[in-house]
């Protein structure tokens, strides 16, 4: 199984909520209990400004990597610096490339990724490329598929990618979220918006719904965002899962994905805990999950 990384995720955020060291810390935790090597990393290369531009507009990019504050950056809740912006580019990358592996092996999965806030035409959020969109954008324009799923756990809804495809009919956006939280909602193909304090029992009842997604869609491709940020102990959550739950809800999309032959390209989108190994445990559950579901890559 392969896994997409860069070391230049890790900036400096200037104190902000998101635990940018989780990415590291994973990659050294996946390693550390055996579910990979050295070997297995792939390291992420930038994606292009083409890339980019297939689903974000030139004024929205070319303010982005001149590092301009105008009202399209603004609408961001980072800083934009040129280490962040060139961290965002290499992010993007990492999916387009996790998502050409997840063709190749059956699955792939990206430390990093799930970006799923920024709109074409502006940032939203922690988020300001939509590395999903992107990278769905890059493998459709080249033809390697045509039909692609977003399943997107997250706890925040996935709006930016709402809107990227909401005139696309062969990419599907599901998105099962906490309702009265962050953000303003879009419409995707199938929105689940769940009660506060949701708890796993519920969750899982409601996220089952994903096999007969696809199935009747039969993409080529599925994005998988197993955001740890439904956790209930998760600072900007409100919803009740367990570790365990959460590792039940990898398991069911996984296997969704496994029995019905569509190949699935994992990655990690949010997660804010009180401690860190919170959110590590749960990324490197999802790992364990892929390698149980998927033996043979």
């Amino acid at each position: 199984m392969k896994f997409v990384w860069s070391s230049s995720y890790e900036v400096n955020l200037y104190g902000h909520v998101f635990p940018i060291a989780k990415y590291r810390l994973v990659k050294d935790e996946i390693i550390k209990r055996g579910l990979a090597v050295p070997q297995d990393f792939v390291e992420a290369a930038p994606a292009s400004t083409e890339d980019v531009l297939l689903v974000h507009t030139p004024a929205y990019i070319d303010d982005f990597l001149n590092l301009r504050w105008t009202d399209r950056t603004l609408s961001s809740e980072i800083a934009l610096t040129e280490e962040i912006a060139s961290a965002f580019m290499v992010m993007a990358g990492g999916t387009i490339a996790t998502s050409r592996l997840a063709l190749a092996d059956g699955v792939a999965i990206h430390i990093g990724g799930g970006y799923h806030h920024a709109y074409p035409d502006h940032a939203e959020g922690f988020c300001y490329i939509n590395d999903v969109a992107v990278a769905i954008a890059r493998l459709r324009k080249d033809r390697a598929v045509s039909r692609v799923c977003i399943i997107d756990c997250d706890v925040h809804q996935g709006n930016g990618t709402a809107v990227a495809f909401a005139t696309e009919p062969d990419v599907f956006t599901f998105s099962i979220h906490q309702e009265n939280n962050y953000p303003p909602k879009e419409r995707s193909d199938l929105d689940i918006g769940l009660a506060d304090g949701t708890k796993d029992e519920t969750y899982l009842k409601e996220l089952a719904v994903v096999g007969d997604i696809l199935s009747k869609h039969r993409p080529e491709l599925c994005l998988y965002l197993a955001g740890a940020d439904a956790y209930r102990c998760d600072m900007l959550g409100g919803l009740g899962l367990t570790q365990d739950g959460l590792r039940q809800r990898d398991a069911l999309v996984l296997e969704a994905c496994r029995d019905r032959k569509v190949p699935v390209a994992v990655v990690f989108a949010g997660g804010y805990p009180f401690d860190i190994g919170d959110v590590v445990e749960i990324h490197v559950n999802t790992v364990i999950e892929a390698r149980r579901v998927f033996p043979q890559v």
